[in-house]
């Protein structure tokens, strides 16, 4: 907990803070500066929350509007609303209340009892409510969009400064936590970049052959290729890449191609920024290392779900052709994580 006066209005980074109580006056750049310690990003921290017992919400949003298209402060707070807001969304048609009973119940399941199966199930049970959404004219998909993040904003709000016990309205306000991540944005929506950038396929093309010439100076400096010991080149792993889809193809009968190769793609860069797998490739033997592969490999395919639903679907449904494809990745992943590729 930080008691400050002015000293870190301006000019501290410090990603953790996520809670202001604001008790003096700021207005202008002053104002701007000081809710804005509140921005940086970090790891588990999805949202923020200031309660101001001075200012008025027009003041603070005056001095935003020069720094910002759009500036939301929300004046009321009245827990009642959440109810009005709670009926509105019900009557839409996104979900059903079974489908939400049926995520809830599976979301809050004891880690130790939450199976991979589980995981694929509340994905799909969010699936299901995004095609309802898809097919909505465009006024019902920014009226449900914008109501249902007015919805989380005020329930975590009202949450936070008042006592307030509803199991009902706790259950949705999980249920659109999730949902809102895979809506398709809309034109005027606020751009999350972190659920929606996903690369889907890539293409190499040649836009340039020639000669970069130096200067006269230059000219006769002696240009010596370098190759570190254990990298990979592109042509190398590409080549690795695409001999899994073809030997998985051949084995199943399946029909996935080279676009398919960045999904094997994504799962190796998953692997390699997972610092605990990472670790136990390091100091366990390739057998050892095996049990702590095939647990971690099932999560990263179902994180992968949405970007590749026919390829992992078939991986989560297919026992044989997830054992192979683990099979396939299990030693060359052991040795680039060790460290021995060559």
């Amino acid at each position: 907990m930080l008691l400050v006066a002015e000293k870190y209005q301006t000019g501290f980074d410090q990603p953790l803070l996520h809670t202001m109580y604001v008790d003096k006056k700021l207005s202008g750049i002053k104002a701007v500066q000081t809710l804005s310690r509140l921005n940086r990003t970090c790891g588990g921290k999805d949202d923020t929350f200031i309660l101001d017992f001075v200012n008025k919400a027009e003041d603070i949003q005056k001095a935003f509007k020069p720094y910002y298209q759009s500036t939301i402060v929300e004046e009321v707070t009245e827990p009642n609303l959440l109810y009005d807001i709670e009926t509105m969304l019900d009557a839409s048609g996104v979900y059903l209340k079974e489908e939400l009973d049926r995520f809830i119940h599976i979301y809050f399941k004891p880690k130790d009892k939450k199976t991979s199966k589980d995981r694929a199930i509340l994905n799909h049970l969010i699936d299901i409510a995004v095609e309802r959404f898809k097919k909505l004219d465009e006024q019902h998909k920014e009226d449900f969009s914008s109501q249902a993040t007015k919805y989380i904003r005020l329930y975590s709000f009202i949450l936070q400064i008042t006592p307030f016990e509803d199991v009902e309205l706790h259950k949705l306000y999980v249920y659109l936590t999730y949902l809102l991540k895979k809506l398709p944005r809309g034109k005027g929506s606020t751009v999350h970049l972190s659920d929606e950038i996903a690369l889907e396929y890539y293409t190499n093309k040649k836009t340039f052959e020639g000669s970069i010439s130096l200067t006269s100076d230059d000219e006769n400096v002696p240009i010596t290729p370098v190759k570190f010991a254990g990298a990979e080149t592109k042509e190398d792993d590409e080549e690795y890449l695409s001999s899994i889809i073809q030997r998985l193809n051949k084995r199943f009968g399946t029909d996935f191609t080279k676009a398919d190769q960045l999904s094997v793609e994504q799962i190796k860069e998953d692997f390699a920024a997972d610092e605990d797998l990472v670790q136990k490739a390091k100091t366990n033997t390739i057998d050892d290392f095996r049990f702590a592969f095939e647990k971690v490999f099932i999560n990263k395919v179902i994180d992968r779900m949405d970007q590749n639903q026919t390829f992992f679907t078939r991986v989560l449904d297919d026992e044989q052709f997830k054992n192979a494809l683990m099979e396939y990745m299990l030693t060359e992943t052991y040795e680039k994580l060790n460290g021995r590729a060559q």
